[in-house]
């Protein structure tokens, strides 16, 4: 459905301007990363990028590249601003979460700058509801410096194996344990809850295993209350890459496909827990 909210006022510039023709497209995404009350959004001409962060242990990030907007411009080299995240997701789903068949609720999104509101311009049968929302300053983000060179091991999964996982293992646990070996157990997953310990194991030649890329072994523990907010990523992906770093950082990034065939990004990231001495593994 095109968008029919009027354009700008004669001589007014938009540093960002966007439009989808599906609203539900990036409120599925944001709630994917909806941990925390505030999100940091950046945008450049490659598209829009939401952090949320919570207590400097986990961070996460939706990644809307530009080519899943019908119309996305970005003005400056970059835009960025800190948002209300729970305000912004209660404007886009305004006209409801669940559109009537062969309906969708249109979108356009302008932001003019530093200490203005963001403009959501929202169309559904006719009926256009615009939302101002207040922007504030934004707060430095958290640096993990993962890049793929400092990557000692990873796997790629489909999301199936890691939805089964989550729903076997016994959640009364306080970590998580991964283990990732280039040999046997390859890739194991285990917690220690009330009901005493368990064991996931998956099998580098699993037909759940779409990569295999293992050069130490590594076994480190996670706060299962830092993992929990990325299982809205998981329920909505389709595979999930699973990396982790010398220092035992963890990755995960799922790949998400939209109702229409397209593909977008939340990625997790998660520091271990430095309360787990080596003698205890």
């Amino acid at each position: 459905m095109p968008f029919s909210a009027p354009p700008p006022a004669s001589g007014e510039r938009y540093a960002l301007s966007a439009s989808l023709d599906n609203a539900r497209h990036l409120s599925s995404l944001l709630r994917a990363v909806h941990f925390q009350d505030h999100a940091t959004c950046f945008a450049t001409a490659s598209g829009l990028r939401v952090t949320v962060e919570d207590a400097k242990c986990i961070q996460a990030n939706a990644f809307i590249q530009a080519e899943i907007f019908q119309e996305f411009s970005v003005q400056e080299e970059s835009v960025m601003f800190r948002i209300n995240l729970s305000v912004l997701l209660d404007c886009l789903t305004i006209f409801g979460t669940s559109s009537l068949p062969g309906t969708s609720t249109a979108l356009r999104m302008c932001y003019r700058g530093y200490g203005y509101p963001l403009m959501l311009f929202l169309e559904e049968g006719g009926v256009v509801t615009v939302c101002k929302i207040n922007t504030q300053e934004p707060e430095e983000l958290l640096d993990f410096d993962f890049c793929s060179t400092k990557v000692v091991n990873k796997i790629i999964l489909q999301s199936e194996g890691l939805r089964e996982a989550f729903a076997e293992l016994d959640m009364t646990s306080e970590v998580l344990q991964i283990t990732m070996s280039p040999d046997k157990p390859y890739f194991r997953l285990s917690t220690f809850g009330n009901a005493g310990s368990a064991h996931l194991d998956y099998p580098r030649d699993s037909d759940l295993m779409e990569a295999f890329h293992c050069s130490q072994t590594q076994t480190n523990r996670y706060k299962i209350s830092l993992l929990k907010p990325s299982t809205k990523a998981l329920a909505l992906s389709c595979k999930v890459s699973i990396r982790t770093d010398a220092q035992g950082f963890l990755s995960l990034q799922y790949m998400i496909r939209n109702e229409d065939g397209q593909i977008c990004f939340v990625e997790y990231y998660c520091c271990p827990d430095e309360n787990i001495t080596e003698a205890e593994l």
